[in-house]
Formats: structure tokens, sequence, C-alpha cells
């Protein structure tokens, strides 16, 4: 038989294994276990990465981010990107508003850092060269889920963050409930404003509330957030006013704000200023650390 041929035969029949092809990268399909649920994702990877990342959600019912995925991988960068839980090919409950359940708990929070550290061990067991430094790349939610995931998984080694919150997840729900979805609070609110509900306002809700603070003072890796001033889900300079006290304390931190932005850092086509940072400062980090 042909041996092409017969490669080919046998990659087909791997289980839950697809393989394609494309000028600059390639695509495999995997499935991994976590907490009792297999999670199904995909691993793209470029000829000889600098760095590796495993893309973490933010709170929607999100499949795996594959043009993100391909966008990093175009630039050398292997990436793996799955189904979060409950969504997609990936097994158990998504938690979320939008099937009424809050995803915000710290539960939740530690069930999907948990999903991320073991895409961390399952994407390490995939790079042909096992020293590519692997760092993590998430969206709003993911603010609270990567530093967690962090302190569990020390062979994370940077982080990227896009408008995600470094303050506890109830003043986020206080901040987010004071915009209400207005896209002209800014017109009408001051900093000051937002600080002062955002630190004051009673809570809605009633649940234990994790504060990114913890994990973000135990690590010591190299870590960007990209925010947008306009943001009306998060209070920007709050948050920007948390990452300066810890880079007082010495911690490697850094953070871009961008004027015409909101929540949409990492997904606005019209600017992709804050994609191309992230990207350099990516390829600083791995060559310095």
């Amino acid at each position: 038989m042909n041996i092409n041929l017969t490669l080919w035969l046998f990659l087909i029949t791997l289980p839950g294994i697809t393989i394609a092809q494309s000028t600059n990268f390639t695509i495999q399909d995997v499935k991994f276990e976590s907490k009792g649920v297999t999670l199904a994702g995909s691993i793209i990877q470029p000829k000889n990465p600098f760095a590796a990342v495993v893309i973490v959600h933010g709170s929607d019912p999100v499949k795996r981010e594959m043009e993100f995925a391909k966008r990093l991988a175009k630039e050398g960068i292997a990436v793996f990107t799955y189904d979060k839980r409950g969504v997609g090919a990936s097994g158990g409950v998504y938690v979320g508003p939008s099937v009424g359940t809050n995803n915000i708990d710290t539960t939740n929070i530690n069930l999907l850092a948990s999903d991320a550290n073991e895409a961390i061990k399952t994407f390490r067991t995939y790079l042909s060269d096992k020293q590519t430094p692997i760092g993590l790349v998430g969206f709003s939610q993911a603010g609270w889920i990567i530093p967690i995931t962090a302190t569990i998984n020390s062979t994370c080694e940077f982080m990227v963050l896009f408008s995600c919150p470094t303050i506890t997840t109830l003043e986020q729900l206080r901040f987010q409930f004071y915009t209400n979805g207005n896209n002209s609070f800014w017109e009408n609110h001051t900093d000051a404003d937002a600080f002062e509900h955002t630190k004051n306002d009673p809570d809605k809700y009633h649940f234990v509330a994790t504060d990114p603070k913890q994990s973000l003072n135990a690590l010591s890796i190299p870590g960007l957030w990209l925010f947008g001033e306009k943001d009306i889900q998060i209070p920007v300079k709050m948050c920007i006013a948390e990452l300066n006290a810890l880079k007082v304390q010495g911690k490697p931190y850094e953070y871009r704000l961008f004027r015409t932005l909101g929540h949409n850092t990492a997904s606005d086509d019209s600017d992709t200023a804050p994609f191309d940072i992230s990207i350099q400062w990516i390829k600083e980090k791995v060559i310095s650390y």
C-alpha cells in the first residue's frame, strides 16, 4: 500500500483527533479531561513557534476562538483554544446570565480555572519543543480566571489580558449595574462617580467575591492588561489604580490604555493596536525571561 495513503488512514482512525494543514500553520482537534468532563478544542501550530498560549474565554457561551487563534499563529505563536465548558463539543454545563445562572461566583471561577489549567497541561504534550514558553491570553471574565490558573500551574510564564478586571467580582457587578449598558455613560459621568458607586453601591447579589489581587500578589510572571477608556463593563481607571499599586510592590505588570475603545480591545477591526502591542510585548517578554 502507498505509504502516504497508509499514513492518511492511520490519522483518520485516531479517536478525537483531526489534523488540517494550511500554508502558515497546522490545526489539530483534540479532547482533554477536566473535573469529570471532556472538553474539546483545537491546537493551531505555526512552524517553529517562539511562544505558545492557551486562550481563556469571556463570560459568554463561547466556542473555540479560531479566528483570533489564527491571527496569533500567523505571528509565530502556537495556540490552544477550546469550547467553553457546556458549549459546542465540550461537555459539562455552561453557567451564565444567558441561562439565568451566576457565572462569577467563586465555585464557577475556580472550575473554569481548572479547565484552563488542564488545557495548559494538555497543550504541553502536543508541542514539538517542550521548552516553548506557554502563557495565557484571555478576555473580560478571564481577568479572574487567568491569575488563579497561573498560581495553580507554575509552567505558565506570562499573561495577556484584554479588557480584564483587577477588581472583585462584586465590584464589577456594581459598576455594570450602574452603567446599565448605556454606551453614552461616559458623556455624563466622571471617573469619580464610577469609583464612588463601585466601592459603595449595595450589592444586588450576595455570594463570596473573587478578588484577582489575591492571586496577582502571589505571582511573579509578567502580565499585560489592555484597556479601552470607554468601557462600560469594567471601571478601567479603578482597575489601573489597582495595577499601579501592585507595580509599586515590584510586580512585573503593565497596561496600555486606548482612548477610543470600549470593552472590545481584542475585537475592534478598525483598531488593531491592542493586538499588535500584545504580540510585540510577548516577543519582548519571551526573549527577556
